[in-house]
C-alpha cells in the first residue's frame, strides 16, 4: 500500500469530479467546489434550476441538433457548475470572497475527463463574487490554474473590440 497522498489540488478535484457525477446533463457533466481557507464552503453541478425540467426528462434540445459545445447557452435550461457553487453558498450564508473554485467535467457518454474553462458568463460571475482563482484540468488530463483577475483586463479588451466591429458596421 502506497502512503502517496495526493495534492491539495488533486484532492480537490476528485471531490469536484464526485460532484459532476450528480449532474443530469446527457452530454457534459461538470462540477464545482469553492474551497475557502482549505473549507469546502459550496458545491454545485451543472443542471436546471430547481424543480426545472431535466433534459433526461424529455430530452437535450442540443444534442438533437447536434450543436457544438460551449455554445448554443440559450437553448439549455441548466446552470452551469460554477453559478450553482456561488449561488448554493449564497443560499447557505457562506462567504466565498477570496476563495478557489475546483472544476471539472466528464464527457457524459464517454464518462473520460474533459477539460473545464468557465464561459463569459461564468467568469463574470465569479469576478463579481469575488474568486480569486479557478483550478481545473487541461486535455491532457494537467492542472491548470486561472487568475481570475486576468479575466477582468480579458472581458474589457474583448467589448471594446466587439464595440468598435459592431459599430463599424452601423456607420
Amino acid at each position: 500500500m502506497s502512503n502517496q497522498r495526493p495534492s491539495k489540488d488533486e484532492y480537490y478535484l476528485q471531490i469536484a469530479r464526485a460532484v459532476a457525477l450528480r449532474s443530469p446533463c446527457l452530454r457534459r457533466k461538470y462540477g464545482a467546489i469553492v474551497v475557502k481557507d482549505d473549507v469546502i464552503v459550496s458545491t454545485g453541478y451543472n443542471g436546471p434550476a430547481r424543480g426545472s425540467t431535466n433534459c433526461f426528462e424529455i430530452g437535450c434540445i442540443k444534442e438533437a441538433l447536434n450543436l457544438p459545445h460551449g455554445s448554443a447557452y440559450d437553448y439549455c435550461p441548466a446552470l452551469h457548475a460554477e453559478e450553482n457553487a456561488v449561488l448554493n453558498a449564497a443560499r447557505s450564508g457562506s462567504n466565498v470572497l477570496g476563495g478557489i473554485l475546483y472544476l471539472f467535467g466528464i464527457d457524459a457518454k464517454t464518462k473520460k475527463p474533459v477539460p473545464g474553462m468557465p464561459c463569459q458568463r461564468c467568469k463574470r460571475t465569479l469576478i463579481n463574487a469575488g474568486i480569486k482563482q479557478v483550478v481545473t484540468i487541461d486535455e491532457k488530463g494537467r492542472i491548470v490554474k486561472y487568475d481570475v483577475k486576468k479575466w477582468i483586463e480579458e472581458d474589457r479588451e474583448n467589448y471594446k473590440q466587439t464595440f468598435l466591429k459592431l459599430t463599424k458596421k452601423i456607420k
